[in-house]
């Protein structure tokens, strides 16, 4: 499926435009060894090979949320679909001092061996903390709404089954961002279940799946006092 940006509602804007090129810029410069190598090791212990690294970009955006979290500087990541860590981790070293990465999901990360890259030790210092709950519910929304608030960067990362990320984005129409310039990543945005959704966001918006995710990575400038229409 193939849509045309004539008709969009959105446009990126010049903050998008030159926030992608400066990711870029600093993804190219990246590198992610050290995940690498817990791949590496953890596929050991697995008995399996690693065909794949997190290193490996363009094709895959973990280079790009690291180029993304340097740039922007974010005091507070806000990941929703925590899946096997590597999204967060990738972001974590790249935070300045201070920051916090909370990322949400149904399951706990020990609960998904053995297929999380995630170890005890990378929640020692308080910097990533793991919710277990579904914010596509509104009164789990509301129970999280002023840490939600407080977010400068949010990547979403859910099941793109075509209801979860459109009851999400009703539930980011109700509240007022405490950030000027929020930046939502989403994930997997070519997927057939995520076209229509994200063709519906009327924000400034950029397609950067040449840099991403081969399955699609958009960026998203989130903008007070507006709301993103789902009808």
């Amino acid at each position: 499926m193939v849509f045309s940006l004539d008709d969009d509602t959105s446009q990126p804007s010049d903050f998008l435009i030159s926030l992608a090129l400066h990711a870029v810029q600093r993804a190219r410069e990246i590198s992610l060894h050290d995940l690498d190598v817990r791949l590496d090791e953890a596929r050991k212990d697995q008995g399996r090979s690693a065909a794949w690294h997190p290193s490996f970009w363009p094709g895959d955006h973990y280079r790009l949320l690291a180029g993304l979290a340097e740039v922007l500087q974010p005091r507070l990541v806000v990941e929703i679909g925590t899946g096997n860590g590597l999204s967060a981790l990738s972001m974590k070293e790249h935070l300045p001092h201070g920051s916090q990465i909370a990322t949400f999901d149904i399951l706990g990360w020990r609960e998904i061996r053995p297929f999380t890259y995630l170890k005890p030790s990378d929640f020692d210092d308080g910097t990533l903390i793991q919710y277990l709950d579904d914010l596509s519910k509104p009164e789990v929304f509301a129970k999280h709404e002023l840490l939600l608030k407080r977010a400068d960067m949010m990547f979403i990362d859910g099941p793109k089954d075509g209801m979860m990320e459109r009851e999400l984005l009703e539930n980011f129409n109700r509240i007022t961002f405490d950030a000027r310039q929020l930046v939502m990543v989403f994930d997997d945005i070519r997927f057939w279940n995520m076209l229509g959704i994200w063709r519906r966001i009327s924000f400034p918006k950029l397609d950067l799946t040449s840099f991403g995710h081969w399955s699609g990575t958009g960026l998203v400038e989130w903008r007070p006092a507006r709301r993103v229409p789902l009808s």
